[in-house]
C-alpha cells in the first residue's frame, strides 16, 4: 500500500467518523421565557372572562341558580320547617310572633334566615331579649324573654306601661295594670326602677304610695293614700325612707291630720298641715 492511498484511507475513516450535524438545541431560557408568556397569557385571558362574568352579573346568578337549587333539593329530603317552638312568651301573641319570624310551615328551613327573624322578634313591644335557632331536620326554636312590668309612667297628660328599664311596652290597653304606681315626669322611666328599689326597702310604708312625681330632674315627691305628700332628698333618699318608716312605727305620724312630710333634711322630719304641696294631680298630667 503506498502512502497516498495510506492517506486516502485515512481520509475516508476521517470522513465516516464525521457525524451528520444535529440542530442545536433551544436554550433554557428561551423555553422558560415561552412558558412564562404563555402562563401569563392565560391568566390574562382569564383575568377578563372574570372580569365580564362579574361585571354582567352572570357569575352572581350562576351561584344564586345554584343556591336555591340545592335550598328547594333539601326540602324534598326533609329539610322543611314542621314545627316552632317558642319558650318564655306570656305576653306576646303567638300570632305576633309568628308573623314576625316571616315563615311558614313546609318551608324549607335552609331558606330561613336566623338573624332576620330575630331583628324582627326583637322589635315587638313585650320582648326584651330573644334568640332563634334552627333545629334540624325540621324545627324553629325561638326563645324569648319578656320585659317585666314595672310602673305606669304619666306624661303630657298620657299614660304608658314602663318596665324596669324605662323602656314602653304598651301605651293602650292598660286596665290591667292600674293597681301599679304612677310615676310622673319627662325622666321618671329612667330613674323609677331605683325609685321602686328604695321604697321597696320600707313594705310597709310602700304598699300606701299611689304614685311619684320627678322634681326638677333630681329628686322625687310622694303622693300617699289620703292625699299625704312625702318630700324625698336628692341625696340619701333611702336614709330619709327608713327615718320616715321608723316614726311611723313608733309615733304613727301617717295616721294624723298631715298633708306634707318634708325629708329633706338629714338631721329631722318635718309635718305640715298646709295643703300647700310640690306635688301632682293625678289623672291630669300636671309636672312640678
Amino acid at each position: 500500500m503506498t502512502a497516498n492511498d495510506s492517506q486516502r484511507k485515512g481520509a475516508s475513516r476521517v470522513a465516516g467518523s464525521q457525524a451528520k450535524p444535529r440542530k442545536r438545541a433551544t436554550p433554557v431560557w428561551r423555553r422558560s421565557w415561552f412558558r412564562l408568556t404563555t402562563v401569563s397569557l392565560f391568566l390574562v385571558l382569564l383575568g377578563a372572562s372574570s372580569w365580564w362574568t362579574v361585571r354582567t352579573g352572570l357569575l352572581n346568578q350562576a351561584l344564586e341558580t345554584v343556591k336555591w337549587q340545592s335550598i328547594a333539593m333539601s326540602a324534598e329530603v326533609g329539610l322543611r320547617i314542621n314545627e316552632v317552638l317558642v319558650v318564655g312568651r306570656r305576653h306576646t301573641g303567638r300570632e305576633e310572633l309568628l308573623d314576625a319570624l316571616g315563615t311558614t310551615r313546609g318551608a324549607p328551613i335552609l331558606a330561613f334566615d336566623v338573624n332576620l327573624a330575630k331583628e324582627r322578634v326583637a322589635r315587638l313591644s313585650w320582648v326584651r331579649r330573644v334568640s332563634v335557632e334552627r333545629m334540624f331536620p325540621d324545627t324553629i326554636l325561638l326563645t324569648v324573654e319578656e320585659r317585666t312590668p314595672l310602673a305606669l309612667w304619666q306624661h303630657e297628660g298620657a299614660f304608658a306601661l314602663i318596665d324596669y328599664e324605662g323602656e314602653v311596652i304598651l301605651r293602650d290597653q292598660l286596665n290591667e295594670y292600674r293597681n301599679l304606681m304612677i310615676v310622673v315626669g319627662a325622666d321618671a322611666p329612667a330613674h323609677a326602677a331605683t325609685l321602686l328599689e328604695t321604697l321597696g326597702s320600707q313594705p310597709e310604708l310602700m304598699s300606701l304610695v299611689r304614685a311619684a312625681v320627678r322634681v326638677g330632674g333630681r329628686r322625687w315627691n310622694l303622693r300617699l293614700n289620703g292625699g299625704i305628700d312625702v318630700r324625698l332628698p336628692e341625696e340619701g333618699a333611702s336614709s330619709a325612707w327608713l327615718r320616715l318608716a321608723q316614726y311611723q312605727r313608733s309615733h304613727g305620724v301617717l295616721e294624723r291630720d298631715v298633708k306634707v312630710v318634708d325629708l329633706r333634711l338629714p338631721d329631722r322630719l318635718i309635718v305640715r298641715k298646709s295643703p300647700v304641696i310640690e306635688g301632682i294631680e293625678l289623672g291630669v298630667g300636671q309636672e312640678t
